[in-house]
């Protein structure tokens, strides 16, 4: 039976369609999966992780080393101007961890990245408020309140508390009384810092905030030291015998009376400082080498055999990533200088110190005796009423 003409003309229609296998193009390849855009990053953002979130945290909140104030408090950026910031993170809070960031103090931070940090800092930042000085108070009363009130926290000129030290010179040079005053009134929402509007009269607070700036006096004239060339020597005392540390805490930390003592004994060691360089410039331990916790190129220079002790002015924090970043390396002789450098200035240990440069304020930082609630922490004083029988925690200054 002959094949109906129709499935013949069918028939050759299919092969005609088929493709000769070897001719035949490749077929097209899958669409690339279309990828999320990474999000660009914040005009100096990148500078502010690498040099800020170590203390100040990662969501600028504060309190991640040595009492790093928040730099979120809405409280506190709708004062902070951007000039504020600027000169605070150039020339730093001397006598503190905050180092000058400034390229003119030594710093890593031109003028062009300061901005940028800056710019960063106040995104999202509330409109800056205009303020009104405040009226002026009185000194004494403002004294008795300032002991009762705020001594625990802020310390004195002499010794330093966990919150922002008030008596320190930079702070006292860029904050007018018209931005302490506001924080004492509104406090830091998220921190310890409370609203003392709440539970202060309006004369009170002027008090204080007179006190406050009687704080301040003539800023010593720092001459600062010649800057770090990164070449100088690393090993002290190299023909030395290596040191005997008796008491080492949990196998990281060594006190600085046992540093004293072996540098004294001229024991072979190298000693670290974490710090920017512009503190170096200021004062650092005799011998020392500045290797600062965010340029870590000299640490591929120290030798595995020898004793490294890092140090900063947390006293941790920043030394601790110089030593963990020497064990990463393999260096099994790396420790922290437990109390950090001012402590060891304090002491009247060894150091190379800038003209002008002063012992830094003590440190008491013993944790608050409860939990800081809404509400008179204090018993309220009328501004006529004269202080209690008995000196204050402080004595206030004379009036002037």
């Amino acid at each position: 039976m002959r094949p109906s003409p129709l499935l013949v003309i069918a028939t050759l229609s299919v092969l005609s369609c088929r493709r000769d296998p070897v001719n035949a193009a490749a077929p097209a390849p899958a669409p690339a999966p279309v990828q999320a855009a990474t999000p660009p990053e914040a005009p100096g953002q990148q500078d502010y992780f690498r040099l800020c979130a170590a203390c100040h945290g990662a969501d600028l909140h504060g309190y991640a080393a040595d009492h790093a104030p928040s730099l979120a408090s809405p409280t506190f950026l709708e004062t902070a101007s951007a000039e504020f910031l600027r000169l605070s993170i150039a020339g730093g809070r001397p006598g503190t961890s905050m180092g000058a960031y400034g390229k003119a103090f030594g710093g890593p931070l031109d003028d062009a990245a300061l901005d940028r940090l800056v710019s960063f800092l106040r995104q999202k930042a509330p409109a800056p408020k205009i303020l009104k000085a405040p009226t002026a108070g009185d000194v004494i009363r403002g004294g008795v309140l300032y002991a009762q009130a705020c001594q625990s926290c802020h310390g004195t000129p002499q010794t330093r508390g966990e919150a922002v030290h008030l008596a320190n010179g930079a702070f006292l040079k860029q904050a007018s009384d018209a931005f302490i005053h506001h924080a004492v009134v509104n406090g830091r929402p998220g921190t310890k810092m409370l609203a003392f509007g709440r539970t202060l009269r309006p004369e009170q607070i002027d008090d204080v905030v007179t006190f406050v700036r009687s704080f301040e006096k003539s800023p010593n004239i720092v001459e600062l030291l010649p800057p770090p060339t990164g070449k100088e020597p690393l090993v002290l005392n190299p023909k030395g015998a290596d040191p005997k540390f008796a008491k080492v805490r949990d196998e990281r930390f060594v006190g600085v009376d046992e540093v004293r003592s072996a540098l004294a004994a001229r024991r072979k060691m190298i000693i670290i400082d974490a710090r920017p360089p512009s503190e170096w410039m200021r004062v650092h331990i005799t011998g020392a080498v500045s290797i600062p916790y965010h340029d870590l190129k000299r640490l591929e220079e120290v030798p595995d055999d020898v004793w490294a002790i890092a140090y900063c002015a947390c006293p941790h924090h920043l030394s601790g990533d110089v030593v963990d970043a020497l064990i990463k390396r393999g260096h099994k002789k790396a420790l922290v200088l437990d109390e950090g450098i001012n402590e060891w200035h304090r002491r009247g240990y060894p150091v190379t110190a800038a003209k002008g440069v002063p012992v830094p304020a003590k440190e008491n930082l013993p944790p608050p005796p409860g939990p800081l609630l809404p509400g008179p922490p204090f018993p309220m004083i009328r501004p006529d009423a004269p202080p209690k029988a008995g000196p204050p925690t402080m004595a206030p200054p004379p009036r002037p």
